[in-house]
């Protein structure tokens, strides 16, 4: 097996030396270095760097490239703007430095559901939607499953899809002569291909040459199997390529979790190149063996399963069930793993209104932070309040950890104050601050010349505190 050589952690000098060094600012840095600086942290790519595109620079161009290669390569499926990036994973844990390309979402049809099911279940994927402290967390993709071994079924299935939606497609198969019927529905749309086996590889690794989609690699628990058709795949010259490990539930869960550990450890740890591309989980596996368990139950199964398979290492899950209580709690987690560790979350600073508010509406302050913003917000529209709410630039701390680390001090509400506008807006100049703020208070009186009053700790309590302690 082979291994890259760049698994060590990279720096600066190591990108500087293959710059042009001609400090020409075209990039928007200041000079080489801080390019460099930039490309190391993932900030910007190589590609923004016009004198690498000439010729003797061609050499370190290509050295730049390669260096800078992720141990899990990113494989694209789908075209346009709704394409969606799988792996191109830096590090196997998330402190060490950040995730990229998160996990994407595929909402499954057979060809043997009516046009008006399949229809209807693509319009509920694209329509997902669900606003997230600042975020709108979508479904990605429609992976399209042969359940009736009919290539013209599967065909027509394909083209309906197709016709419905631009997310990206899987075509679900292991016949080599439907698979093909689909992508002739689609030849340049781009699919990603289920899947190659031991039994099938050739004749799928010809279709993936053919309409130059990428490839779903299949060995079900047998990792050694899997890596032995990557470097077959490999050679044949099939390189967009996308590991499924097989998904397994109940006695078989230790084994699905351990498989997907154990591939991403030999890319991000040992530098095992066969392991390292995007990785594939199946988690509506939980309706396979569903027996007489009641529907509610095998969803809650599969949004466990696809939770688990989101924390360990899978690039791409397909689910069956549409519902919003299952499918949430996975597009949220996914949201949380896949935000940088080294940049909190924050909102932009400064004065926003809620409702009509007048010259005697209360005025309130909290952080930036995006969760407690988003919190306190929600909390005023859905008591209808009309109130005025400053937020103040703490670089994305909470309340109580910003007084404790001084990234929320009285001179910054103060500044806030003042920056925002407010008090040419209310006649009054008292301002509610959280509980959780309790011990600047006096500071912020000092620095503000602003009456404070200590609101509670829980913003889902302002209505109540405004009702029996507000007096402008």
């Amino acid at each position: 097996m082979s291994k890259k050589a760049g698994t060590k952690e990279l720096s600066p000098i190591d990108i500087y030396k293959l710059l042009p060094k001609t400090n020409c600012k075209e990039c928007g840095q200041e000079n080489c270095m801080a390019f460099a600086t930039k490309i190391v942290n993932r900030e910007i790519t190589i590609d923004q760097c016009p004198p690498l595109f000439k010729k003797e620079n061609e050499k370190n161009y290509l050295k730049l490239k390669e260096l800078l290669k992720p141990p899990v390569k990113e494989v694209v499926v789908g075209v346009g703007d709704k394409a969606k990036k799988l792996g191109g994973k830096l590090v196997m844990y998330r402190h060490e430095f950040t995730y990229f390309n998160p996990t994407a979402i595929a909402l499954d049809v057979t060809d043997e559901m009516p046009e008006q099911e399949i229809v209807s279940r693509v319009k509920r994927t694209e329509n997902f939607s669900y606003e997230y402290i600042g975020y709108t967390l979508k479904l990605d993709m429609i992976a399209v499953r042969c359940t009736s071994g009919d290539a013209e079924k599967f065909k027509a299935a394909v083209k309906k899809v197709a016709e419905t939606t631009t997310l990206p497609l899987i075509l679900c198969t292991l016949d080599a002569s439907v698979a093909e019927a689909g992508l002739m529905a689609t030849p340049k749309a781009n699919p990603l291909l289920y899947a190659a086996t031991t039994e099938n590889w050739k004749d799928m690794a010809e279709l993936a040459l053919m309409y130059k989609c990428p490839l779903v690699v299949s060995a079900p628990n047998d990792l050694n199997k899997l890596v032995s058709l990557v470097k077959t795949l490999i050679t044949y010259g099939v390189t967009e390529l996308v590991l499924d490990p097989g998904t397994f539930m109940n006695e078989g869960l230790s084994d699905t979790i351990n498989n997907f550990t154990m591939l991403r450890r030999a890319a991000c740890k040992g530098g095992e190149e066969l392991a390292g591309f995007p990785l594939m989980g199946v988690p509506m596996v939980a309706w396979v063996d569903k027996g007489d368990a009641a529907d509610e139950i095998v969803k809650w199964k599969e949004a466990y399963m696809a939770s688990m398979l989101v924390v360990r290492y899978a690039d791409v899950v397909v689910m069956h069930g549409t519902d919003g209580w299952s499918l949430l709690p996975t597009a949220v987690l996914r949201q949380n793993i896949y935000t940088d560790p080294r940049k909190p979350v924050a909102v932009a600073p400064g004065l926003k209104v809620f409702g009509t508010p007048d010259q005697n509406s209360p005025v309130f302050f909290t952080s930036n932070f995006a969760l407690t913003y988003y919190t306190v917000a929600s909390d005023i529209e859905s008591a209808k309040l009309n109130a005025y709410l400053i937020v103040v630039e703490t670089e994305g701390s909470a309340i109580d950890s910003g007084v404790a680390g001084r990234k929320l001090t009285a001179e910054r509400v103060a500044d806030a104050i003042k920056a925002s506008g407010v008090e040419s807006k209310v006649k009054h100049r008292k301002i509610i601050i959280p509980g959780k703020a309790s011990r600047i208070s006096g500071e912020i009186e000092e620095l503000s010349g602003w009456k404070v009053q200590v609101g509670p700790r829980d913003s889902s309590e302002i209505p109540k505190y405004l009702v029996e302690k507000w007096q402008p």
